[in-house]
């Protein structure tokens, strides 16, 4: 006994597995093979096998990098392609940036010696504008595929034209469910087939290897009734577990930030009456949203004495793996977004998941030890729940990828191969949007130079429009600065936990009554006069230092597209012009994002409600926004594209106040 003690004081875990005991390791020679053999392989496997982190390696020390080639693997999510980048570096033992490196939308960490690239698949599907054979890479493994995110279902199209113009390209497709026979049938098309004499299927095209990893024992517990307030039950079950359960990380399923840092605050103050003796909860925090930094925190271990909470959206479901964790507590609902061809209004609405997402979930708790699940619905709940999510391709807006095709060549889009086709409606209501911007002529091509242009912003269609016309009105400055801001994936304010009020008058200082855009030109103008130098300035503002640099650097780079183009980017009439009138500037920028988002134009209603103002649709302001506790005013400008999500950026058309400038 004496000597077990002694041996458990002496040796601590672990922080991750050696490469050699992922359930992956004794596959390998049979992906080399087949890898080598065929031009496309399905693999199916867990998250947590080692797919994304140890094939790129594999394929790596085969030679697939020979000759200055490259090996990408693509990712649904940007905070999946940067953490796997981090770990692939750590595990070759080189910095992020050089062997190993990533890309994601407005950031490039890579270099001329970089043979592993981890890339969104948006950011793929950019890189086919500039290269439509993508010559540069041996391998593409587009990962998570079962995720059947917009730009994956668009990018395995494309793979697929691609593979027919070159023999000597590998698609490697990794699925975390039983959907392989789909992805072989697409690729292999008439090839396809079944020998009743064997299980190979495929043809010559490919094969499925599947890696069955050992997975822990994982107990599923049901409520008997449902839940009124799943957060509140989410925080009353990490309490039970805490006390009742050994020790192991949770990781909490919730749908969105609000949901998240409500529950994250209150596992902070519920667990301050925890006795003094008692092991401390640390709740953390996982949504896109976050910085990378932020994000990163989920990954480090937990201090001694200490159980870790993560506070999760469905981006820990399948996209990362968090070691330690041994309960897992399923709120049962994620939210989806949904585009309304017949409004044009994009909506991110709460629904419940599918079997696939629970079980996967689930799944979380069985990575190192037998676990637990908790999921809070019922049984006959999960019962009624569909078997698999909707695909993006068919519930949101097409425009952006109708654009991107056609900039690709593709100028069939009807006849293109779509791994599911998407409803004609959102075709249709896609090429209207383009007709109005004029991104597409009357023959459904792209115009020149307009619509090649906005096909190469890394931006939505409406914010290329804007972008492309603001030299013409002389306001291209502001604009680019209201771009970088409303690009950014996280907010510019830091949640203030303490007094509400007092937070709520350090925004106002930066708001002026045209709204949400010209705020964030304000925040961001004070920020390059005051903030850049000093964090403590922002800090002292509630404002978030490192979104702020990145609006910097993401407006920079905003700048060299528009300079690509000969089109110059000196400093807007406001600044050049010292005699022009601040309120025609005013008007400018509001005319130019009207000529983007006239789409999107809403009047306000005396009850400070919106109806739109073709179909009268009412809308509602985010508690977030400026609009939200206005004063109503005649016709409001509701963009992007829907007054009630993140963005919620309003602006007022015939406004005769002054540009404000924190003083």
């Amino acid at each position: 006994m004496a000597s077990e003690l002694d041996l458990a004081s002496t040796f601590i875990p672990g922080l991750y597995k050696p490469p050699a005991l992922l359930p992956i390791a004794r596959h390998r020679q049979s992906l080399l093979y087949l890898i080598e053999t065929y031009p496309v392989t399905i693999v199916v496997g867990q998250t947590g096998s080692g797919k994304t982190t140890q094939l790129p390696q594999y394929l790596d020390q085969a030679g697939w990098c020979a000759d200055g080639k490259i090996i990408a693997v693509t990712q649904p999510r940007r905070v999946a392609a940067t953490s796997v980048a981090a770990r692939v570096a750590e595990e070759m033992r080189c910095n992020v940036g050089e062997q190993v490196g990533y890309s994601i939308r407005f950031e490039d960490v890579t270099s001329a010696s970089t043979r592993i690239k981890f890339l969104t698949d948006g950011m793929l599907l950019r890189e086919a504008l500039v290269d439509p054979l993508l010559s540069r890479y041996s391998v593409v493994m587009v990962d998570e595929a079962h995720e059947r995110s917009l730009s994956t279902d668009v990018l395995l199209g494309i793979l697929k034209k691609i593979g027919k113009r070159r023999p000597d390209l590998r698609i490697v497709v990794s699925s975390a469910t039983l959907q392989a026979e789909d992805f072989l049938r697409f690729f292999a098309g008439d090839e396809f087939q079944k020998s009743p004499e064997s299980e190979e299927i495929g043809g010559s095209i490919g094969r499925i290897i599947s890696l069955e990893g050992r997975m822990y024992p994982v107990d599923i517990l049901f409520l008997e009734s449902p839940a009124e307030d799943y957060v509140e039950r989410a925080v009353k079950t990490v309490f039970d577990i805490h006390m009742q359960e050994p020790e192991g990380d949770v990781l909490v399923f919730l749908t969105g930030r609000e949901e998240i840092e409500t529950a994250v605050q209150l596992i902070s103050e519920r667990s301050a009456n925890l006795h003094p003796k008692a092991p401390s909860l640390l709740p953390l925090p996982l949504y896109s949203g976050l910085t990378a930094d932020q994000q990163m925190y989920v990954f480090e271990p937990a201090p001694e004495n200490t159980r870790k909470v993560i506070v999760s959206t469905n981006i820990a479901e399948a996209s990362v793996t968090i070691d330690g964790i041994v309960n897992v507590v399923d709120c049962g609902y994620a939210k989806l977004r949904a585009y309304n061809p017949s409004t044009g209004i994009e909506t991110l609405t709460g629904v419940p998941i599918s079997k696939a997402a629970a079980v996967q979930r689930a799944g979380r708790a069985g990575r190192t030890k037998p676990g637990k699940c908790f999921r809070l619905y019922t049984q006959q709940a999960y019962e009624s729940f569909p078997d698999a999510t909707v695909p993006e391709i068919q519930r949101s807006n097409l425009a952006p990828v109708i654009m991107q095709l056609k900039a690709l060549g593709i100028d069939n889009i009807v006849r293109f191969d779509f791994l599911t086709p998407p409803p004609s409606d959102l075709v249709i209501r896609a090429f209207e949007l383009l007709y109005c911007l004029g991104a597409v002529d009357d023959y459904a091509k792209l115009t020149k130079p307009l619509g090649i242009r906005m096909a190469e912003l890394a931006v939505d269609p409406m914010m290329g429009k804007v972008l492309l016309t603001a030299h013409s009105l002389n306001c291209l400055s502001e604009i680019l600065s209201i771009a970088a801001m409303v690009s950014l994936q996280g907010s510019v304010w830091v949640q203030s936990i303490g007094d509400k009020k007092s937070a709520e008058s350090t925004r106002r200082k930066f708001a002026v009554e045209e709204g949400d855009h010209l705020t964030y030109l304000n925040v961001y103008q004070a920020f390059i006069t005051k903030g850049k130098k000093d964090p403590k300035w922002c800090r002292d503002n509630l404002l978030n230092y490192r979104s702020l640099q990145r609006a910097v650097s993401v407006r920079g780079q905003l700048k060299r597209y528009l300079e690509r183009f000969s089109i110059p980017t000196e400093e807007s009439l406001s600044s050049s012009h010292p005699q022009a009138d601040p309120s025609r500037q005013v008007e400018r920028i509001q005319r130019c994002l009207t000529t983007g988002y006239f789409a999107h134009a809403a009047k306000m209603q005396p009850d400070g409600t919106f109806k739109t103002v073709s179909g009268g649709l009412t809308l509602h302001a985010h508690p977030s926004s400026l609009m939200f506790v206005r004063i109503p005013w005649p016709l409001v400008f509701v963009s992007p594209p829907f007054g009630t999500l993140r963005t919620n950026l309003a602006i007022r058309l015939e406004s005769k106040s002054r540009l404000g400038h924190l003083s």
